[in-house]
């Protein structure tokens, strides 16, 4: 993979890494929610570790574990934490359980786009607030990687009313999953080299993964015929988690090589992932056309927004933590979707077509 942006980062990095005097090598270990071989969510982590190892000159190395080999895809937060790993690459929403106010900086549901959410994490207060969630557990989280707008899910059954939602069972997780439940859904979450086995068993009637960058390869669309848009996960960002003791043991030019590093891959995530979901939706369409793309009625949106806006009120009454992030994200998108709507919507809306 060679992109201008990560190119231009290799130059720069470099550059400071040879002018360290340091020949001490560093290996870190790194635990990752997704099983081998994964594409994108996996390559990210692959990608991330080439740069520092390039940029160091060796001298930083990233030992990466897949799923199958930690068995723990949903307990990376512990891991890290209590030290088991030095790193971890996940998703901040599967630990809403255990630090609730983590889910928020994934994504919200009827929330920021991608670029709003990158542009909140940089300039806005995202780094700062995230930071404040995860260093009472000696943790330091980076924006991992952003799948862009997700789809709503694979269903096996049509969604015309809000009674076709009551009782199904559908994997979706973090705050959408909540929001679900509000509507009656039986909501699970399942590690994601288990979910097209428990569709195809009618473990579940409906999964809600990524897109047709991710989907594709799961092959849910053989099973579950009606592919819903999304309102869940407008800008899904992915973490990358490391322990602060460990971050303190590395040489302060490591420290900024594997910042980059990190930043660099997860920039190079969303785009492959626009890529890939174009390339595979258009497979997609010619290779299956009884896959049929649909989007919630107006009346299950409504009720999802309704549903929505009484959990983060709700949230921010507990804490006030939650109260603060949730301020601030709604403050930021009220200034930047002013200009999305008169960019990118109107682009979209008026000029671009078909």
């Amino acid at each position: 993979m060679t992109h201008l942006f990560r190119m231009a980062a290799f130059a720069l990095l470099f550059s400071v890494s040879s002018l360290s005097l340091a020949e001490d090598t560093f290996t870190l270990r790194l635990a990752q929610t997704w099983g081998p071989n994964s594409p994108i969510l996996g390559e990210t982590v692959e990608h991330m570790a080439e740069m520092a190892d390039t940029m160091s000159g060796g001298r930083l190395q990233i030992q990466i574990d897949a799923s199958n080999k930690h068995k723990a895809p949903f307990g990376i937060f512990d891991l890290v934490r209590n030290g088991q790993y030095d790193m971890g690459h996940t998703a901040s929403y599967y630990y809403k359980g255990t630090i609730p106010n983590a889910m928020f900086f994934t994504t919200v549901p009827f929330g920021m786009i991608a670029p709003e959410q990158y542009a909140w994490f940089y300039y806005g207060d995202g780094m700062e607030l995230m930071q404040k969630v995860y260093e009472p557990y000696g943790l330091l989280s980076f924006p991992g990687g952003n799948t862009g707008n997700q789809m709503g899910g694979w269903f096996r059954e049509e969604i015309n009313s809000l009674d076709d939602l009551k009782g199904i069972k559908m994997r979706t997780p973090g705050f959408a999953g909540e929001v679900m439940s509000e509507l009656g859904v039986a909501v699970t979450n399942i590690p994601p080299g288990e979910l097209y086995s428990a569709l195809e068993r009618g473990t579940i009637d409906a999964v809600e993964w990524v897109g047709p960058a991710l989907d594709f390869n799961m092959g849910f669309h053989q099973i579950a015929k009606y592919y819903y848009s999304g309102w869940q996960e407008p800008g899904a960002e992915v973490q990358f988690l490391v322990n602060q003791k460990t971050w303190n043991s590395l040489p302060g030019d490591l420290q900024e090589i594997l910042r980059v590093a990190m930043r660099t891959a997860a920039y190079d995530m969303y785009i492959q992932s626009t890529h890939e979901s174009g390339v595979a939706w258009d497979r997609m369409k010619e290779d299956y056309p009884d896959v049929t793309h649909k989007t919630f009625p107006p009346e299950v949106i409504e009720a999802l927004r309704d549903a929505t806006d009484k959990l983060l009120k709700e949230a921010a009454e507990k804490d006030e933590l939650a109260k603060e992030i949730i301020s601030s994200q709604r403050e930021y998108l009220r200034q930047v979707r002013q200009w999305t709507n008169i960019s990118d919507k109107a682009y979209l809306d008026s000029v671009a077509g078909e």
